[in-house]
């Protein structure tokens, strides 16, 4: 069913929410004219469904009580902010400092915004090496502004550009390559992966995910996929994989082992079975409705038939 892709992991039978980890996304957008929720309440959904035990919404505090409206069985990290409504970071960052070492992955960037007070602490986590993380969207964006970002990159990190992320990050890097043209997608994730040292989820038709050694093209998806909120799904998606199975980040970052953890993953295949898992549910949905009106709501309520459908039989 899954091809060269490695099969999920079993679910312990006598498992709890701590068992199967927990996921902060940091996100959303408080300050005038554009108020940001529904990016990382979605997320949030979508780790739940895809089996992560717990969901933190790490969004400024004006607008934590609506994101929470929308993703009611998350709990929330109230992000400081000014009388603008704009983060501040460092406020922010001492907060973060306090809490992400009780988190099992970081997802980091939907409706997040990508003005000064994220860029700088956008710097802050990527110097990180002891959480992994799910890089996406405006932090992308971020990303793209921070003139030593191959410098200070240190992060245990899967990378989700579109085209357009991808193209403003190159440039940054003075990467030359072509995340449209389906020949040369491929070597554009790789490129970045190999000059971040993380790996990159190059979105699309046929989304390339590569870790700068092995890269993979996916074969699920569709058309239906095409509408806003889909990519929040898949950073919560992959973020709660890397929650569950990735555990690189409780070792120092030293790469786990076969009998340390036998159903352990690697960040690239969690990122891998994430992008697959997302094209199924979009396929799974649109078998039954056609290729448009679907909701990111209704993806991320797709994700556990999806599972069900992946894990091998027992």
């Amino acid at each position: 069913m899954t091809g060269d892709l490695p099969p999920l992991p079993p679910r312990p039978g006598d498992g709890h929410k701590g068992t199967f980890g927990t996921v902060c996304v940091l996100g959303g957008q408080a300050a005038a004219p554009q108020v940001m929720l529904g990016g990382p309440a979605l997320a949030a959904i979508a780790a739940l469904r895809t089996g992560a035990g717990l969901a933190v919404l790490a969004v400024p505090q004006p607008v934590l009580h609506a994101a929470l409206s929308v993703a009611p069985s998350a709990t929330g990290l109230a992000l400081p902010v000014d009388r603008h409504g704009r983060l501040q970071p460092s406020e922010v960052a001492e907060l973060l400092d306090q809490y992400l070492p009780q988190y099992a992955c970081l997802a980091a960037g939907p409706g997040f915004g990508a003005d000064e007070p994220q860029r700088r602490i956008m710097v802050r986590l990527i110097t990180r090496a002891d959480l992994p993380m799910v890089i996406d969207a405006d932090a992308l964006n971020a990303l793209s502004h921070i003139a030593e970002v191959q410098r200070d990159f240190r992060a245990q990190a899967v990378l989700t550009p579109h085209p357009g992320e991808y193209n403003r990050l190159a440039a940054a890097l003075r990467i030359e390559a072509d995340p449209v043209d389906p020949a040369a997608r491929p070597a554009a994730a790789q490129e970045l992966a190999r000059r971040l040292g993380c790996v990159v989820v190059l979105k699309g038709p046929g989304t390339v995910v590569s870790d700068g050694i092995n890269t993979w093209t996916n074969t699920t998806g569709n058309v239906a996929l095409a509408t806003a909120g889909t990519g929040d799904v898949l950073c919560g998606a992959i973020a709660a994989l890397i929650a569950q199975h990735f555990t690189a980040h409780q070792t120092g970052g030293s790469a786990p082992t076969a009998a340390e953890h036998p159903d352990a993953l690697s960040l690239y295949d969690c990122a891998r079975l994430g992008v697959y898992l997302h094209g199924l549910a979009a396929d799974r949905w649109a078998a039954r409705h056609g290729a448009a009106g679907m909701l990111a709501l209704d993806l991320a309520d797709e994700i556990p038939d999806a599972l069900a459908q992946m894990r091998p039989a027992r």
